[in-house]
């Protein structure tokens, strides 16, 4: 599928494609272009949980192609256009993973070499993003963190008895829509109008969440929390005060204990989880006036980046600063690591190496 539309007045354009994960599994994958220029940098979306790109991260896309970003998006397996059993997360790890291969295949097109590149994560998005960011620090050049699960609050915390009971039976039924949930989308979008529409969206997973699945996001939740401290990349986290899905202390919480020297936080007063896509649209639009004028702070060159790397991480990680040759070598390794990625839609049977 291929759209072209304006947003503000500046010409977006619209592509789909799928690919194939290691395990031989269907991903969808979108983007968003604009047309007037030669991106600024590219921006990586991370869904939440239930959540997909194409139509509940649209607006998302939309706001920030038009801003002037190159925007691209992959369903996780079982999310959204994606094949896969619906919403079954086996392995955490698998998510990061293809998100990886994707992100990084994209950055690796000659197009897009020494371009920034930006992670985008919306509530369990924030999780995928931090995680990606931990198995490359010096990658990424900075983070949007939406109301991201990267710890579980004291209050919605199972016991450790319930937790242990679920584990010993996690591997007999893991697929069971066993676990007992609250209308999550009656709790995290405010506008009615909008609730209504994400409602009627086939393509979010609206039912009980799986016992496996459930006990991974409790997993990575953990995992990541225990983390927070080698968080050293550039973020700005945003949090709605009012927000009844993720507590916004687990954001004052990243904030506080993240060792990133450019960190920034916004919590809005009165606003719910759902920031970009259930608030009205005042409220939206002051969010992303916040998050265009964080990336419009931070896409800088090349030299820059590399700099502000090495300042911020020190000796702890090799930086990315380095010659020409080097920089083609990590490309190589990356290639032969992941192999050729098949995109098909946007311009047939594609290679990591051809500009899409």
């Amino acid at each position: 599928m291929v759209g072209r539309f304006a947003h503000s007045n500046i010409e977006v354009e619209y592509r789909e494609a799928y690919t194939r994960n290691s395990r031989g599994v269907q991903l969808f994958a979108c983007r968003w272009l604009p047309l007037s220029s030669s991106p600024k940098a590219l921006v990586f979306l991370c869904h939440g949980y239930g959540m997909e790109c194409s139509g509940f991260m649209r607006g998302v896309g939309e706001r920030l192609a038009a801003g002037g970003y190159a925007v691209y998006g992959l369903d996780y397996e079982g999310h959204g256009r994606s094949m896969g059993a619906r919403c079954y997360i086996k392995k955490f790890d698998n998510v990061v993973s293809d998100c990886e291969k994707f992100f990084k295949a994209i950055c690796d097109t000659e197009e897009y070499r020494g371009k920034s590149r930006f992670l985008y994560g919306e509530s369990m998005g924030g999780a995928v993003a931090l995680l990606l960011h931990r198995r490359d620090p010096v990658f990424w050049d900075g983070a949007v963190l939406v109301a991201p699960m990267c710890k579980i609050s004291e209050k919605v915390k199972p016991h450790p008895v319930v937790i242990n009971l679920l584990t010993r039976v996690e591997e007999i039924i893991p697929k069971w829509k066993i676990v007992p949930t609250k209308d999550v989308i009656d709790c995290a979008f405010k506008d009615p109008i909008k609730r209504e529409e994400i409602r009627s969206n086939k393509l979010i997973y609206q039912d009980k969440p799986r016992l496996k699945t459930a006990l991974e996001l409790l997993r990575t939740s953990m995992d990541v929390e225990d983390s927070l401290t080698l968080v050293t990349m550039p973020f700005l986290v945003l949090h709605g005060e009012a927000d009844k899905v993720t507590d916004p202390e687990v954001s004052r919480v990243l904030y506080q204990r993240a060792g990133s020297k450019d960190k920034t936080i916004k919590l809005y007063p009165g606003m719910w989880h759902g920031l970009t896509s259930g608030e009205p649209d005042d409220n939206v639009e002051a969010v992303f006036a916040d998050i265009l004028a964080w990336l419009d702070g931070r896409e800088r060159s090349n030299e820059w980046r590399a700099r502000f790397k090495e300042a911020n991480v020190g000796m702890q990680t090799p930086t990315r600063d380095g010659t020409a040759a080097r920089e083609e070598s990590q490309r190589r390794r990356r290639r032969k690591q992941y192999g050729g990625l098949h995109l098909c839609g946007w311009k047939g049977m594609m290679h990591p190496q051809t500009a899409i």
